[in-house]
């Protein structure tokens, strides 16, 4: 299976996980009673820069599972 997404959308998805990794730091740090608004800010950063880069990815092709159905509601019409 080869990824044929362009290598900034790539970029995009692994600042999005990071931003993931650095809010359940957040969470932790909270949970242990120190909490750590740093990590906070750094998750909701790294957040929008991945959906930045992630928006210029093209929407998937129509894998067309539904399509008898989608053709008998057209025909009832």
């Amino acid at each position: 299976m080869e990824n044929e997404d362009p290598f900034i959308v790539r970029v995009g998805t692994f600042f999005m996980i990071m931003g993931g990794a650095a809010f359940i730091l957040f969470v932790t740090s909270d949970i242990a009673g120190q909490v750590d608004f740093d990590y906070l800010f750094a998750a909701m950063l790294l957040i929008f820069i991945g959906w930045v880069f992630r928006r210029n990815k093209p929407p998937p092709p129509p894998a067309g599972r539904f399509e008898s159905f989608r053709k008998m509601r057209n025909r009832k019409k």
